[in-house]
């Protein structure tokens, strides 16, 4: 005796109508699609921002107290930001280096083009040039350089030493030595009065 067994998707014809093991399976597909997205929705939601980091998506700095020659580091998003008040020697020693001289010739500054030059007017603040404003990161393994507290050893170049390797960045934060790839990163940031710098 012959048997008939029924495919478990079967292909309806314009004309025939879904049978109940049709209307179960789509049922079933979909409450079992439902139960994986709320079984992940835990994973993909602890990826997010914390609270306490969306809070700083940006900050105000008051940068009134520090003089010339002084520096401040700050925290954003949980990174430290090197904010520094050169000197006009500094800015001198940051001028007189050539294109040519860089181990990286790109400004990686989130405030201009990708392809803008490591010069130091795109290094230092806009209209404001003694203000240097940098993520205080190497680029080599991510440590964080000296130079920022007075008696640090800023290397030869008068700028930051990494001790972990020994990269050594100028006075505009542009390697010069060492095993890093690229300058010191400046985030995006902008001045909201002559006193208060806005991060982010």
């Amino acid at each position: 005796m012959a048997t008939y067994e029924t495919p478990l998707n079967p292909t309806l014809e314009p004309d025939q109508e879904p049978t109940r093991r049709d209307v179960i399976l789509i049922a079933a597909s979909g409450f079992a699609a439902i139960g994986a997205a709320a079984a992940l929705w835990p994973l993909l939601d602890q990826m997010n921002p914390d609270q306490s980091m969306l809070s700083l998506a940006t900050t105000e700095v008051d940068i009134s107290h520090v003089e010339a020659g002084q520096a401040i580091t700050v925290m954003w998003r949980g990174k430290p930001i090197f904010i520094r008040h050169r000197t006009d020697q500094e800015i001198g020693k940051a001028k007189d280096v050539k294109l040519d001289d860089l181990v990286d010739p790109l400004a990686r500054n989130a405030n201009l083009p990708d392809d803008a030059p490591a010069t130091d007017d795109n290094r230092a603040a806009k209209d404001r040039e003694p203000w240097l404003v940098m993520i205080g990161i190497c680029t080599h393994l991510g440590c964080i350089p000296k130079g920022q507290a007075v008696g640090d050893y800023k290397g030869q170049f008068g700028g930051w030493f990494c001790p972990c390797h020994g990269s050594q960045y100028d006075t505009a934060g542009r390697i010069r030595l060492g095993p890093a790839p690229q300058n010191l990163a400046i985030p995006p940031y902008s001045f909201a009065s002559d006193t208060k710098i806005k991060i982010g």
